[in-house]
């Protein structure tokens, strides 16, 4: 089946960088119409729009039989076990204030149960992918998380919800946190975090309230680089609450948390 794996890997990598293309060529002439959705900052633009459009209508092309459910609304029941997790730009207050830190990310599922994904960051045209069984690749190179073995050398990664209450509660374990760790890192896109982990760039990475679009691509991908992957209690990862650590010091940050 890993061949399977792969083949549905090299499609999501196909959209996720023709998707990339588009929201990189068209922030260039501004973001466009603006719309908030959970709360005043929590934006969304018509660039999000046209980016899962656009992987909406290159999927039925290719993998017409399957299921797809994507941030921005779409939700298509298929005939085949797969359904695809789309986020057409993780990470657009980024997008929305021209930094670079936004991406594109597309993973199929079975259940929920990821099996191959692919994770492009636009500006930096990287392409993270990753199939069930196969490893995890940044372009040719094979990914592998970092070897820190303490959490008072971690670097960690976390990012915060855009409701004011849940972040009050989420600065205050960040403020238990931050003497503890080597420092903390906000980029801002649960994607391009999780694909960090993977390549070792931070040594984990942690947040609550996440949605399956934006954790499926990144935590295969890393998962399949040695990174081990939790809720904050040690027990299966669950979209509420993500803890993606390399190994020898996810005990530590389970206890932390």
């Amino acid at each position: 089946m890993t061949d399977g794996y792969t083949a549905l890997m090299n499609v999501a990598a196909r959209l996720a960088r023709n998707a990339g293309d588009l929201v990189f060529v068209g922030r260039r002439n501004g973001v466009g119409n603006l719309h908030t959705k959970s709360s005043a900052t929590d934006m969304v633009t018509q660039w999000d729009a046209a980016s899962e459009q656009l992987i909406l209508q290159q999927l039925g092309q290719l993998r017409p039989n399957d299921s797809i459910i994507g941030e921005e609304g779409t939700h298509i029941t298929g005939t085949s076990p797969f359904t695809w997790l789309v986020d057409p730009i993780d990470g657009t207050t980024n997008f929305l204030y021209n930094l670079s830190g936004y991406a594109v990310s597309i993973a199929a599922c079975l259940g929920t149960d990821p099996v191959a994904a692919a994770v492009f960051l636009p500006a930096t045209r990287e392409l993270f992918v990753a199939a069930k069984g196969y490893g995890a690749w940044l372009g040719s190179t094979p990914l592998h998380v970092s070897n820190c073995e303490s959490i008072e050398n971690a670097l960690i990664a976390t990012g915060f919800s855009y409701i004011s209450t849940r972040r009050e509660t989420q600065g205050q374990r960040i403020a238990r946190l931050l003497p503890q760790v080597r420092d903390i890192r906000r980029c801002g896109a649960a994607a391009a975090d999780l694909c960090f982990v993977a390549c070792g760039r931070i040594d984990a990475y942690f947040e609550e309230g996440l949605q399956p679009w934006d954790l499926a691509a990144g935590q295969l991908i890393a998962s399949e680089a040695g990174a081990i992957v939790s809720d904050f209690s040690g027990g299966p990862i669950v979209p509420s609450e993500v803890l993606v650590t390399t190994p020898r010091i996810h005990s530590s940050l389970v206890s932390s948390l």
